[in-house]
């Protein structure tokens, strides 16, 4: 009998097919006992995971990395206020802002791609980038400062701290004056206060001023609050906290001392 050859062919190719699948036995099991087929199917659990970059800063962070990342805002003109070390809404504002104009998901956090890439806008900031406004840890007291009632006030931290017999009760950031009216170094008294002093020689307001070299005082000041270390005064040592100086305005008496060293 003769069998057509279009017949014959297709035998050939379900021979091939049963060849290639093993005929009529089940495919041989793997290593964890399930069967191996010689096709792979790609499901959807397969596939590989699309994965968001981690963020390095976020809101609610605080420290010096914080402080580093708000003083490289400022430089690109991105934020106004601080470096105040604490990630904030404006703080969230500005690198949202950031992302933003530079083409990169405006998700307010800072991941890697973010940080990369604002540290090739920027340089390093320095000591007095990171604490413009304050905030500084304060030197270690002068020995002069460890008896008695002291302003004890050091120039190389830019601190102040109202001390009684050795112990610290208060630590406010200060600034001093320029290099030509600097604020005179050594050790002196208060010997008058005046709660809303106004300068006679710049006609510009000295709010709690504790006078203790001539016209040299320890005072609030407004530009101090709003400028921070971008300026300097007139000589006199500078206040930004007017919560703090008015605190130790009412502490203080005309008789205790002042302490500025380096």
């Amino acid at each position: 009998m003769r069998i057509p050859g279009r017949t014959v062919a297709l035998f050939a190719s379900a021979a091939a097919l049963a060849a290639a699948l093993g005929g009529c036995k089940p495919p041989p099991e793997g290593a964890d006992g399930k069967p191996r087929y010689p096709v792979h199917f790609d499901t959807p659990s397969a596939r590989p995971h699309t994965t968001t970059r981690a963020a390095l800063f976020s809101r609610g962070d605080s420290g010096t990395g914080v402080r580093e990342l708000q003083a490289r805002l400022r430089q690109v003109q991105w934020l106004n206020d601080g470096p105040t070390g604490e990630y904030d809404d404006l703080t969230e504002q500005a690198v949202s802002g950031f992302q933003g104009k530079r083409g990169l998901p405006r998700t307010g956090r800072v991941d890697d791609v973010t940080w990369q890439r604002l540290l090739a806008m920027t340089h390093r900031p320095g000591r007095w980038e990171l604490y413009l406004m304050g905030g500084q840890p304060a030197a270690p007291p002068d020995p002069r400062c460890l008896t008695g009632r002291v302003l004890c006030v050091s120039k190389t931290s830019r601190t102040l701290r109202w001390m009684i017999d050795g112990r610290t009760l208060t630590t406010v950031s200060v600034r001093f004056g320029s290099q030509y009216t600097p604020t005179r170094e050594g050790v002196f008294s208060i010997y008058w206060k005046s709660r809303h002093h106004v300068s006679t020689l710049y006609d510009s307001p000295m709010p709690y001023a504790m006078f203790f070299s001539g016209g040299q005082a320890i005072h609030y000041s407004y530009d101090f609050a709003a400028h921070g270390y971008a300026g300097g005064s007139h000589g006199c040592v500078n206040v930004r906290d007017e919560g703090a100086i008015a605190s130790l305005f009412a502490q203080v008496r005309n008789g205790d001392r002042v302490v500025v060293y380096r």
